[in-house]
Protein backbone atom coordinates (compact mmCIF):
# COMPACT_ATOMS: atom_id res chain seq x y z
CA UNK A 1 0.00 0.00 0.00
CA UNK A 2 1.34 3.44 -0.95
CA UNK A 3 0.47 5.75 1.93
CA UNK A 4 1.71 8.79 -0.01
CA UNK A 5 -0.52 8.29 -3.05
CA UNK A 6 -3.46 10.35 -1.82
CA UNK A 7 -1.77 13.58 -0.81
CA UNK A 8 1.76 13.59 -2.19
CA UNK A 9 2.65 13.62 -5.85
CA UNK A 10 6.23 12.37 -5.54
CA UNK A 11 7.89 9.40 -3.97
CA UNK A 12 10.19 10.17 -1.04
CA UNK A 13 13.84 9.99 -2.02
CA UNK A 14 15.77 6.92 -0.91
CA UNK A 15 18.01 8.99 1.36
CA UNK A 16 15.03 10.76 2.94
CA UNK A 17 13.22 7.44 3.44
CA UNK A 18 16.25 5.94 5.17
CA UNK A 19 16.77 9.08 7.26
CA UNK A 20 13.18 9.15 8.57
CA UNK A 21 12.58 5.40 8.88
CA UNK A 22 12.14 3.90 12.34
CA UNK A 23 12.28 0.28 11.17
CA UNK A 24 15.75 -0.31 12.60
CA UNK A 25 14.50 -0.08 16.18
CA UNK A 26 10.83 -0.94 15.57
CA UNK A 27 11.74 -4.61 16.14
CA UNK A 28 11.16 -3.96 19.84
CA UNK A 29 7.48 -3.19 19.31
CA UNK A 30 6.71 -5.83 16.66
CA UNK A 31 4.66 -8.14 18.88
CA UNK A 32 3.13 -5.23 20.77
CA UNK A 33 1.94 -3.77 17.45
CA UNK A 34 0.23 -7.05 16.63
CA UNK A 35 -1.49 -7.07 20.04
CA UNK A 36 -2.49 -3.44 19.65
CA UNK A 37 -4.09 -4.13 16.26
CA UNK A 38 -5.79 -7.25 17.60
CA UNK A 39 -7.32 -5.33 20.49
CA UNK A 40 -8.43 -2.44 18.30
CA UNK A 41 -9.93 -4.72 15.65
CA UNK A 42 -11.76 -6.75 18.30
CA UNK A 43 -13.19 -3.56 19.76
CA UNK A 44 -14.27 -2.28 16.32
CA UNK A 45 -16.14 -5.54 15.75
CA UNK A 46 -17.82 -5.53 19.17
CA UNK A 47 -18.93 -1.94 18.62
CA UNK A 48 -20.38 -2.80 15.20
CA UNK A 49 -18.03 -0.39 13.48
CA UNK A 50 -16.69 -3.08 11.16
CA UNK A 51 -18.21 -6.40 10.08
CA UNK A 52 -17.39 -9.32 12.38
CA UNK A 53 -16.34 -11.39 9.35
CA UNK A 54 -13.88 -8.70 8.28
CA UNK A 55 -12.55 -8.49 11.82
CA UNK A 56 -12.09 -12.26 11.87
CA UNK A 57 -10.04 -12.20 8.66
CA UNK A 58 -7.84 -9.43 10.07
CA UNK A 59 -7.32 -11.29 13.35
CA UNK A 60 -6.40 -14.52 11.54
CA UNK A 61 -3.84 -12.65 9.42
CA UNK A 62 -2.38 -11.07 12.54
CA UNK A 63 -2.10 -14.48 14.19
CA UNK A 64 -0.30 -15.80 11.11
CA UNK A 65 2.15 -12.92 11.27
CA UNK A 66 2.83 -13.53 14.96
CA UNK A 67 3.66 -17.18 14.28
CA UNK A 68 5.86 -16.31 11.29
CA UNK A 69 7.75 -13.56 13.11
CA UNK A 70 9.13 -10.22 12.05
CA UNK A 71 11.08 -11.72 9.14
CA UNK A 72 7.77 -12.12 7.32
CA UNK A 73 7.49 -8.34 6.95
CA UNK A 74 8.85 -6.18 4.15
CA UNK A 75 11.22 -3.94 6.07
CA UNK A 76 12.31 -1.72 3.20
CA UNK A 77 12.89 1.83 4.53
CA UNK A 78 10.34 3.19 2.06
CA UNK A 79 7.66 1.51 4.20
CA UNK A 80 8.50 4.06 6.94
CA UNK A 81 7.70 2.04 10.06
CA UNK A 82 6.53 -1.23 11.56
CA UNK A 83 2.89 -0.13 11.52
CA UNK A 84 2.79 0.23 7.74
CA UNK A 85 4.83 -2.94 7.25
CA UNK A 86 2.31 -4.83 9.35
CA UNK A 87 -0.67 -3.34 7.52
CA UNK A 88 0.95 -4.20 4.18
CA UNK A 89 1.33 -7.81 5.35
CA UNK A 90 -2.34 -8.07 6.30
CA UNK A 91 -3.31 -6.42 2.99
CA UNK A 92 -1.28 -9.01 1.09
CA UNK A 93 -3.19 -11.73 2.96
CA UNK A 94 -6.79 -10.50 2.79
CA UNK A 95 -6.80 -7.61 0.33
CA UNK A 96 -8.32 -4.16 0.79
CA UNK A 97 -10.34 -5.28 3.81
CA UNK A 98 -7.15 -4.86 5.79
CA UNK A 99 -7.71 -1.12 5.62
CA UNK A 100 -10.59 -1.46 8.09
CA UNK A 101 -8.00 -2.32 10.73
CA UNK A 102 -6.96 1.32 10.78
CA UNK A 103 -10.46 2.68 11.32
CA UNK A 104 -10.56 5.19 14.20
CA UNK A 105 -6.85 4.71 14.83
CA UNK A 106 -3.71 6.67 14.03
CA UNK A 107 -0.07 5.65 14.09
CA UNK A 108 0.20 8.34 16.77
CA UNK A 109 -1.87 6.55 19.40
CA UNK A 110 -0.72 3.18 18.07
CA UNK A 111 3.00 3.75 18.66
CA UNK A 112 2.31 5.36 22.04
CA UNK A 113 0.41 2.21 23.02
CA UNK A 114 3.05 -0.15 21.67
CA UNK A 115 5.80 1.59 23.63
CA UNK A 116 3.87 1.27 26.86
CA UNK A 117 3.10 -2.40 26.27
CA UNK A 118 6.76 -3.25 25.73
CA UNK A 119 8.13 -0.97 28.41
CA UNK A 120 5.93 -2.34 31.18
CA UNK A 121 7.22 -5.83 30.31
CA UNK A 122 10.83 -4.61 30.41
CA UNK A 123 10.28 -2.91 33.76
CA UNK A 124 8.92 -6.10 35.30
CA UNK A 125 11.83 -8.13 33.93
CA UNK A 126 14.34 -5.72 35.47
CA UNK A 127 12.42 -5.68 38.75
CA UNK A 128 12.61 -9.48 38.90
CA UNK A 129 16.37 -9.35 38.47
CA UNK A 130 16.77 -6.62 41.10
CA UNK A 131 14.89 -8.87 43.54
CA UNK A 132 17.20 -11.74 42.60
CA UNK A 133 20.20 -9.55 43.41
CA UNK A 134 18.72 -8.51 46.75
CA UNK A 135 17.93 -12.14 47.59
CA UNK A 136 21.49 -13.19 46.77
CA UNK A 137 22.88 -10.40 48.95
CA UNK A 138 20.58 -11.43 51.80
CA UNK A 139 21.86 -15.00 51.58
CA UNK A 140 25.48 -13.81 51.49
CA UNK A 141 24.94 -11.43 54.41
CA UNK A 142 23.41 -14.22 56.50
CA UNK A 143 26.82 -15.91 56.48
CA UNK A 144 28.69 -12.83 57.67
CA UNK A 145 26.79 -11.21 60.55
CA UNK A 146 29.95 -11.46 62.70
CA UNK A 147 32.53 -10.94 59.94
CA UNK A 148 34.20 -7.74 61.14
CA UNK A 149 35.40 -5.14 58.63
CA UNK A 150 36.23 -1.47 58.86
CA UNK A 151 33.74 1.16 57.74
CA UNK A 152 34.91 4.32 56.03
CA UNK A 153 34.02 7.98 55.90
CA UNK A 154 36.05 10.18 53.56
CA UNK A 155 37.66 6.83 52.58
CA UNK A 156 39.44 6.94 55.96
CA UNK A 157 39.03 4.37 58.73
CA UNK A 158 35.91 5.37 60.65
CA UNK A 159 34.19 2.68 62.73
CA UNK A 160 34.06 -1.11 62.71
CA UNK A 161 31.06 -2.80 61.19
CA UNK A 162 30.32 -6.19 59.69
CA UNK A 163 30.38 -7.40 56.14
CA UNK A 164 26.69 -8.28 56.51
CA UNK A 165 25.84 -4.75 57.61
CA UNK A 166 27.69 -3.34 54.61
CA UNK A 167 25.87 -5.69 52.23
CA UNK A 168 22.59 -4.53 53.75
CA UNK A 169 23.46 -1.01 52.59
CA UNK A 170 23.55 -2.42 49.06
CA UNK A 171 20.20 -4.18 49.48
CA UNK A 172 18.40 -1.08 50.68
CA UNK A 173 19.76 1.02 47.83
CA UNK A 174 18.60 -1.66 45.40
CA UNK A 175 15.24 -1.83 47.17
CA UNK A 176 14.69 1.87 46.49
CA UNK A 177 15.72 1.34 42.85
CA UNK A 178 13.11 -1.43 42.65
CA UNK A 179 10.44 0.74 44.26
CA UNK A 180 11.11 3.64 41.88
CA UNK A 181 10.44 1.34 38.94
CA UNK A 182 7.33 -0.02 40.64
CA UNK A 183 5.99 3.51 41.01
CA UNK A 184 6.89 4.41 37.42
CA UNK A 185 5.04 1.31 36.21
CA UNK A 186 1.77 2.92 37.33
CA UNK A 187 2.33 5.80 34.91
CA UNK A 188 3.47 3.51 32.10
CA UNK A 189 0.46 1.20 32.34
CA UNK A 190 -2.15 3.68 31.06
CA UNK A 191 -3.79 3.21 27.66
CA UNK A 192 -3.45 5.91 24.95
CA UNK A 193 -5.25 3.83 22.30
CA UNK A 194 -8.40 5.55 21.07
CA UNK A 195 -6.82 9.00 21.05
CA UNK A 196 -6.22 8.61 17.30
CA UNK A 197 -4.15 11.42 15.79
CA UNK A 198 -4.85 13.91 18.60
CA UNK A 199 -8.61 14.49 19.07
CA UNK A 200 -9.99 10.92 19.23
CA UNK A 201 -12.60 10.00 16.59
CA UNK A 202 -16.24 10.39 15.64
CA UNK A 203 -16.66 6.60 15.54
CA UNK A 204 -18.38 5.16 18.65
CA UNK A 205 -15.30 3.32 19.93
CA UNK A 206 -15.10 1.81 23.42
CA UNK A 207 -11.77 2.53 25.08
CA UNK A 208 -12.60 0.38 28.08
CA UNK A 209 -12.59 -2.70 25.83
CA UNK A 210 -9.07 -2.11 24.50
CA UNK A 211 -7.87 -1.15 27.96
CA UNK A 212 -9.06 -4.48 29.35
CA UNK A 213 -7.79 -6.57 26.44
CA UNK A 214 -4.31 -5.00 26.59
CA UNK A 215 -4.08 -5.25 30.38
CA UNK A 216 -3.83 -1.54 31.13
CA UNK A 217 -4.99 -0.19 34.49
CA UNK A 218 -6.92 2.67 32.87
CA UNK A 219 -6.95 4.86 29.77
CA UNK A 220 -5.50 8.33 29.30
CA UNK A 221 -8.13 11.02 29.67
CA UNK A 222 -6.72 13.65 27.34
CA UNK A 223 -6.09 12.63 23.76
CA UNK A 224 -3.56 15.39 23.08
CA UNK A 225 -1.51 14.38 26.07
CA UNK A 226 -1.88 10.70 25.21
CA UNK A 227 -0.24 10.88 21.78
CA UNK A 228 2.54 13.28 22.73
CA UNK A 229 3.57 12.28 26.25
CA UNK A 230 6.90 10.51 26.59
CA UNK A 231 7.61 11.52 30.18
CA UNK A 232 7.10 7.89 31.16
CA UNK A 233 10.16 7.08 29.06
CA UNK A 234 12.24 9.81 30.68
CA UNK A 235 11.09 8.65 34.10
CA UNK A 236 12.05 5.04 33.38
CA UNK A 237 15.49 6.03 32.13
CA UNK A 238 15.97 8.18 35.23
CA UNK A 239 15.08 5.18 37.40
CA UNK A 240 17.60 3.07 35.51
CA UNK A 241 20.22 5.84 35.81
CA UNK A 242 19.77 5.69 39.58
CA UNK A 243 19.97 1.89 39.46
CA UNK A 244 23.27 2.07 37.63
CA UNK A 245 24.48 4.70 40.08
CA UNK A 246 23.90 2.12 42.82
CA UNK A 247 25.63 -0.54 40.71
CA UNK A 248 28.56 1.79 40.01
CA UNK A 249 29.07 2.52 43.71
CA UNK A 250 29.07 -1.20 44.45
CA UNK A 251 31.57 -1.81 41.66
CA UNK A 252 33.82 0.96 42.97
CA UNK A 253 34.04 -0.86 46.27
CA UNK A 254 34.70 -4.18 44.54
CA UNK A 255 37.61 -2.54 42.72
CA UNK A 256 39.00 -0.97 45.90
CA UNK A 257 38.46 -3.96 48.16
CA UNK A 258 40.13 -6.34 45.72
CA UNK A 259 43.40 -4.36 45.66
CA UNK A 260 46.44 -5.58 47.58
CA UNK A 261 46.21 -2.51 49.80
CA UNK A 262 42.68 -3.35 50.97
CA UNK A 263 42.77 -7.10 50.48
CA UNK A 264 39.20 -7.56 51.73
CA UNK A 265 37.82 -9.61 48.83
CA UNK A 266 38.84 -11.70 45.87
CA UNK A 267 36.85 -11.30 42.67
CA UNK A 268 36.27 -14.53 40.78
CA UNK A 269 38.50 -15.20 37.77
CA UNK A 270 35.42 -15.33 35.51
CA UNK A 271 34.96 -11.59 35.99
CA UNK A 272 38.61 -10.60 35.74
CA UNK A 273 41.36 -10.27 33.15
CA UNK A 274 45.14 -10.15 33.14
CA UNK A 275 47.67 -7.80 31.58
CA UNK A 276 49.16 -8.27 28.12
CA UNK A 277 52.60 -7.48 29.55
CA UNK A 278 52.44 -7.93 33.35
CA UNK A 279 51.78 -11.62 34.05
CA UNK A 280 51.05 -11.13 37.75
CA UNK A 281 48.05 -8.87 37.14
CA UNK A 282 44.44 -9.72 37.91
CA UNK A 283 42.29 -6.82 36.78
CA UNK A 284 38.64 -6.26 37.86
CA UNK A 285 37.48 -5.60 34.29
CA UNK A 286 33.77 -6.36 34.75
CA UNK A 287 33.54 -4.02 37.73
CA UNK A 288 35.34 -1.26 35.84
CA UNK A 289 33.24 -1.57 32.69
CA UNK A 290 30.04 -1.73 34.75
CA UNK A 291 31.15 1.38 36.64
CA UNK A 292 31.40 3.20 33.31
CA UNK A 293 28.02 2.03 32.02
CA UNK A 294 26.21 4.49 34.28
CA UNK A 295 27.49 7.24 31.99
CA UNK A 296 25.59 5.65 29.09
CA UNK A 297 22.33 5.96 31.01
CA UNK A 298 23.05 9.55 32.02
CA UNK A 299 23.66 10.34 28.35
CA UNK A 300 20.43 8.68 27.23
CA UNK A 301 18.45 10.55 29.89
CA UNK A 302 19.95 13.89 28.88
CA UNK A 303 19.23 13.17 25.21
CA UNK A 304 15.60 12.24 25.90
CA UNK A 305 14.98 15.31 28.02
CA UNK A 306 16.63 17.55 25.43
CA UNK A 307 14.39 16.18 22.66
CA UNK A 308 11.28 16.58 24.80
CA UNK A 309 11.88 20.06 26.16
CA UNK A 310 10.83 22.13 23.14
CA UNK A 311 8.27 19.99 21.29
CA UNK A 312 4.84 21.61 21.02
CA UNK A 313 1.69 19.58 21.61
CA UNK A 314 0.82 17.16 20.11
CA UNK A 315 2.64 14.58 17.97
CA UNK A 316 5.87 15.55 16.24
CA UNK A 317 8.24 13.23 14.44
CA UNK A 318 11.02 14.22 16.85
CA UNK A 319 9.44 11.78 19.30
CA UNK A 320 10.58 8.92 17.10
CA UNK A 321 14.18 9.78 17.99
CA UNK A 322 13.53 9.08 21.67
CA UNK A 323 12.84 5.37 21.32
CA UNK A 324 16.36 4.21 20.29
CA UNK A 325 17.65 5.85 23.47
CA UNK A 326 14.99 4.09 25.50
CA UNK A 327 15.88 0.65 24.18
CA UNK A 328 19.63 1.22 24.50
CA UNK A 329 19.13 2.42 28.05
CA UNK A 330 17.00 -0.61 28.91
CA UNK A 331 19.47 -3.10 27.43
CA UNK A 332 22.51 -1.41 28.99
CA UNK A 333 20.99 -1.21 32.45
CA UNK A 334 19.61 -4.75 32.39
CA UNK A 335 22.79 -6.43 31.19
CA UNK A 336 24.90 -4.41 33.65
CA UNK A 337 22.63 -5.36 36.55
CA UNK A 338 22.85 -9.05 35.74
CA UNK A 339 26.61 -9.28 35.23
CA UNK A 340 27.34 -7.30 38.39
CA UNK A 341 24.96 -9.49 40.39
CA UNK A 342 26.84 -12.58 39.24
CA UNK A 343 30.20 -10.98 40.04
CA UNK A 344 29.31 -9.69 43.51
CA UNK A 345 27.67 -12.92 44.62
CA UNK A 346 30.79 -14.90 43.65
CA UNK A 347 33.34 -12.90 45.67
CA UNK A 348 35.41 -14.47 48.46
CA UNK A 349 35.77 -12.50 51.70
CA UNK A 350 39.04 -12.31 53.63
CA UNK A 351 37.77 -12.39 57.23
CA UNK A 352 41.26 -12.19 58.73
CA UNK A 353 42.05 -9.02 56.77
CA UNK A 354 38.73 -7.45 57.72
CA UNK A 355 39.42 -7.90 61.42
CA UNK A 356 43.00 -6.72 61.00
CA UNK A 357 41.86 -3.46 59.41
CA UNK A 358 39.16 -2.95 62.05
CA UNK A 359 41.79 -3.22 64.80
CA UNK A 360 44.51 -1.25 63.06
CA UNK A 361 43.70 2.42 63.41
CA UNK A 362 41.67 3.11 66.57
CA UNK A 363 38.37 2.85 64.72
CA UNK A 364 36.70 1.96 68.04
CA UNK A 365 37.62 5.30 69.61
CA UNK A 366 34.06 6.64 69.44
CA UNK A 367 32.82 3.89 71.70
CA UNK A 368 35.52 4.55 74.25
CA UNK A 369 34.33 8.17 74.33
CA UNK A 370 30.75 6.91 74.75
CA UNK A 371 31.82 4.68 77.65
CA UNK A 372 33.48 7.68 79.35
CA UNK A 373 30.28 9.69 79.00
CA UNK A 374 28.11 6.82 80.21
CA UNK A 375 30.25 5.68 83.12
CA UNK A 376 31.67 8.99 84.36
CA UNK A 377 28.94 11.48 83.35
CA UNK A 378 31.47 13.58 81.48
CA UNK A 379 30.21 15.76 78.56
CA UNK A 380 30.84 14.12 75.20
CA UNK A 381 33.00 16.99 73.93
CA UNK A 382 35.43 16.51 76.84
CA UNK A 383 35.39 12.74 76.32
CA UNK A 384 36.05 13.36 72.63
CA UNK A 385 39.09 15.49 73.56
CA UNK A 386 40.43 12.84 75.96
CA UNK A 387 40.15 10.02 73.45
CA UNK A 388 41.52 12.16 70.61
CA UNK A 389 44.59 12.93 72.72
CA UNK A 390 44.88 9.25 73.62
CA UNK A 391 44.94 8.27 69.92
CA UNK A 392 47.56 10.93 69.12
CA UNK A 393 49.85 9.78 71.96
CA UNK A 394 49.34 6.10 71.16
CA UNK A 395 50.19 6.53 67.48
CA UNK A 396 53.28 8.56 68.41
CA UNK A 397 54.56 5.64 70.49
CA UNK A 398 53.37 2.87 68.12
CA UNK A 399 50.78 1.58 70.58
CA UNK A 400 47.86 -0.50 69.33
CA UNK A 401 44.29 -0.42 70.72
CA UNK A 402 44.90 -3.59 72.70
CA UNK A 403 47.85 -1.86 74.43
CA UNK A 404 45.67 0.84 75.97
CA UNK A 405 45.00 0.41 79.68
CA UNK A 406 43.55 2.39 82.57
CA UNK A 407 46.91 3.82 83.64
CA UNK A 408 47.64 5.24 80.19
CA UNK A 409 44.17 6.79 79.96
CA UNK A 410 44.36 8.20 83.51
CA UNK A 411 47.65 9.93 82.70
CA UNK A 412 46.02 11.73 79.80
CA UNK A 413 42.86 12.72 81.68
CA UNK A 414 44.89 14.14 84.54
CA UNK A 415 46.66 16.43 82.09
CA UNK A 416 43.36 17.52 80.52
CA UNK A 417 40.99 17.70 83.50
CA UNK A 418 43.26 17.50 86.52
CA UNK A 419 41.99 14.15 87.79
CA UNK A 420 42.24 10.50 86.71
CA UNK A 421 39.34 8.89 84.88
CA UNK A 422 39.24 5.66 86.85
CA UNK A 423 37.79 3.39 84.15
CA UNK A 424 38.46 -0.33 84.58
CA UNK A 425 40.71 -2.18 82.16
CA UNK A 426 37.77 -4.46 81.30
CA UNK A 427 35.57 -1.57 80.17
CA UNK A 428 38.40 -0.07 78.13
CA UNK A 429 39.22 -3.40 76.51
CA UNK A 430 35.60 -4.09 75.54
CA UNK A 431 35.13 -0.57 74.17
CA UNK A 432 38.21 -0.93 71.96
CA UNK A 433 37.47 -4.48 70.77
CA UNK A 434 35.86 -4.29 67.30
CA UNK A 435 33.42 -7.19 67.65
CA UNK A 436 32.34 -6.20 71.16
CA UNK A 437 32.01 -2.66 69.85
CA UNK A 438 29.69 -3.84 67.06
CA UNK A 439 27.59 -6.01 69.38
CA UNK A 440 26.79 -2.97 71.53
CA UNK A 441 25.18 -1.15 68.59
CA UNK A 442 21.69 -2.56 69.00
CA UNK A 443 19.87 0.47 67.65
CA UNK A 444 17.56 -0.44 64.71
CA UNK A 445 19.57 -0.06 61.52
CA UNK A 446 22.82 -0.73 63.36
CA UNK A 447 25.50 -3.35 62.73
CA UNK A 448 24.99 -5.65 65.71
CA UNK A 449 24.20 -9.22 64.61
CA UNK A 450 20.84 -8.88 66.37
CA UNK A 451 19.86 -5.81 64.36
CA UNK A 452 21.25 -7.16 61.07
CA UNK A 453 19.25 -10.36 61.53
CA UNK A 454 16.13 -8.25 62.03
CA UNK A 455 16.88 -6.40 58.81
CA UNK A 456 17.43 -9.69 57.00
CA UNK A 457 14.06 -10.94 58.25
CA UNK A 458 12.33 -7.76 57.06
CA UNK A 459 13.98 -8.02 53.65
CA UNK A 460 12.87 -11.63 53.27
CA UNK A 461 9.29 -10.52 53.93
CA UNK A 462 9.69 -7.74 51.36
CA UNK A 463 11.04 -10.22 48.79
CA UNK A 464 8.16 -12.61 49.37
CA UNK A 465 5.54 -9.86 49.06
CA UNK A 466 7.07 -8.43 45.89
CA UNK A 467 7.41 -11.82 44.25
CA UNK A 468 3.67 -12.31 44.85
CA UNK A 469 3.02 -8.85 43.38
CA UNK A 470 5.06 -9.56 40.25
CA UNK A 471 3.25 -12.86 39.77
CA UNK A 472 0.01 -10.88 39.40
CA UNK A 473 1.55 -9.19 36.34
CA UNK A 474 1.53 -12.53 34.47
CA UNK A 475 5.09 -12.12 33.24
Amino acid sequence: MNLRAGRLGKKMSEDAATFTSSLEFDKYIFEADIECNRAHTTMLSKQGIIESSTAQEILEALDELKSEGIDALDLDPSVEDIHMALENYVTAKIGKKAGFMHTAKSRNDQVATDLRIVLRQKIIEIQIDILDFIEGLVDLASEHTETVIIGYTHLQHAQPTTFAHHLMAYTHSLKRDYERLKDTYKRVNINPLGSAAMTTTSFPINREITTKILGFDSYMENSMDAVSSRDFIAETIFDLSMLLTTISKICEEMVLWSTHEFGLITISDEFSSTSSIMPQKKNPDVAEIARAKSAVLYGELNTILTILKAIPYTYNRDLQEITPHLWNGIETAHSTLNIVREMVLSIKINKKRGLELARANFATATDLADVIVREKQIPFRIAHKIVGRMVTDALATNMKPEDIDAAFLDEITEEISGSPLGLSNDLISKALDPLENIKMRKVPGGPSPEMVNLTLKNLKTFLSNEEDYLNTKNI
